[in-house]
């Protein structure tokens, strides 16, 4: 028996001569299919209608049937479909260089398209915008899979933004674009940011807030820099070329607070035009805590307030922990309405939680929904990074704006955390008051660090939770605060 190994001269040989005879048997079929469709019939003197090789087809052919005129007579017939023009005839030229013209190469540096602006207006954008901001994409894939800056979002995002970016692709346009369907289904309105608040609240603990209530006012404290910022950005209209609205100022104000489901979720509702900006603002500087914060947290502490121990928290009861969740949802439903989706549906995942009834339930809000959701939402977002969006003044303004709410938003907690210090008798680390902005649990875990820094036995994490877990509870007040009063 041949073998390639053993023969491969041999074996070449064979498979060379089984394909020279594969071809020359299909050229005298046709041939004889092309005489036979030619000979003169006997009986009628006429063309033969029929031949044995494909009877159908060859009939077709011959009369003229579905294809036209076209037969073997007639070389020079028309394809189907093409009678009225539509598919044009093309040299072989043609044919190579409008294969060039659909490569991304030739889009990337000589395509240029109209395309609306958040703000309505008209715009060119260029495909060298586009490579610019598939370049923008790799970065982000590379900072949360290379850097482990929040992958869980980052490379979701980065890929979205590559993929809507993709010249010939379509993926972000409307109304079949993968991408649009993600965009239009949850992350344009508020059906993502809802179902996330239900997965935070089951992965939740507020027992480090139930134990040391006062840690209520860090996470408070960080609302500052969602407030300053908004009237920051109203009075910067003075300078010529800025023009906000009071909706748009606090939905970049909300950027603060390092909330993203927050963030696109009042947007949608107050500014819906800078929504792609906005969310990409907040995810970036929630990805980016463990480099913003702590300059701001050393540079604004002293180093005996850094070596503070705080006492280990008590213990907290099973019932408090199941009433706590029910007690803030009927607070928000009294006190604050507009609160109410964001605040109840985190209190409903945590309720779940710490209900012990339906564990299934609190597992897939915890694993499989929340996993799937964060990827549709990164996804949505990362579609939204496309030139006429991202690649201007107004934009690029939103992303410094939001850097200095967010600068704010952490000088605010740490600055409280001190000032609580002067009246009272067991010290809290001012480190934690940093943590009162709302990334969970990341500003929490860069607390505990920069501690460990100064004083490696001393362990922050829990301690920090409180502020962090209230700086969620903070930021949906404020959002629905500034829905409550410019919602309308």
């Amino acid at each position: 028996m041949l073998s390639f190994k053993k023969d491969p001269v041999w074996v070449t040989k064979i498979c060379f001569t089984i394909l020279i005879s594969a071809m020359a048997v299909s050229l005298a079929l046709s041939f004889a299919t092309r005489v036979n469709a030619q000979s003169p019939d006997a009986a009628s003197g006429g063309i033969v209608d029929e031949v044995i090789i494909d009877e159908v087809i060859i009939d077709e052919i011959v009369n003229g049937g579905a294809y036209g005129e076209a037969s073997y007579r007639n070389m020079d017939g028309l394809i189907k479909g093409t009678e009225n023009g539509e598919i044009p005839l093309i040299s072989l030229s043609s044919f190579i260089r409008n294969i060039a013209e659909t490569t991304g190469i030739y889009a990337f540096f000589n395509d240029a398209r109209k395309m609306l602006t958040p703000g309505g207006d008209t715009t060119v954008v260029f495909g060298w915008q586009e490579l610019i901001m598939v370049i923008v994409g790799f970065v982000i894939v590379w900072l949360g899979a290379a850097k482990n800056f929040e992958p869980l979002l980052l490379i979701p995002i980065g890929f979205g933004t590559i993929f809507v970016n993709v010249p010939f692709a379509g993926m972000g346009e409307g109304p079949h674009g993968f991408l649009h369907i993600i965009y239009e289904a949850g992350v344009g309105n508020e059906f993502f940011p809802l179902i996330i608040f239900m997965g935070i609240g089951a992965m939740t603990d507020f027992g480090p807030l139930i134990a040391n209530p006062k840690t209520a006012l860090l996470g408070a404290a960080a609302q500052f820099g969602v407030f300053g910022t908004m009237f920051g950005v109203t009075a910067m209209n003075l300078i010529p070329g800025v023009d906000f609205t009071l909706k748009e100022a606090c939905a970049i104000a909300i950027i603060g607070g390092a909330d993203g489901p927050t963030t696109i979720y009042i947007s949608a509702k107050l500014a819906p035009e800078l929504l792609a900006t906005v969310a990409v603002a907040a995810y970036s500087y929630m990805a980016l805590v463990p480099m913003i914060q702590p300059p701001i947290m050393r540079a604004l502490t002293t180093k005996s307030e850094r070596l503070i121990r705080m006492k280990q928290l008590r213990h907290v009861s099973k019932t408090e922990k199941i009433l706590f969740p029910l007690i803030v949802f009927s607070l928000s439903i009294l006190l604050l309405p507009p609160a109410a989706p964001l605040i109840g549906c985190m209190m409903f995942g945590n309720f779940i939680r710490e209900c012990g009834m339906v564990e299934r339930l609190s597992k897939t809000l915890q694993n499989e929904m929340m996993n799937i959701v964060s990827i549709l939402l990164s996804l949505g977002v990362g579609s939204q990074m496309t030139p006429e969006k991202f690649l201007n003044p107004s934009s690029l303004s939103i992303v410094a704006l939001g850097l200095i709410a967010f600068c704010v938003a952490t000088s605010a907690g740490l600055l409280v955390a001190k000032f609580m210090n002067l009246f009272l008798k067991e010290k809290i680390n001012p480190l934690i008051g940093s943590a009162g902005v709302s990334a969970v649990p990341m500003a929490a875990r860069v607390s505990n660090k920069v501690g460990l820094e100064s004083d490696p036995g001393n362990f922050l994490l829990m301690h920090a939770m409180g502020p962090n877990v209230a700086g969620v509870i903070g930021t949906a007040i404020a959002a629905g605060v500034m829905i409550a009063c410019y919602g309308g």
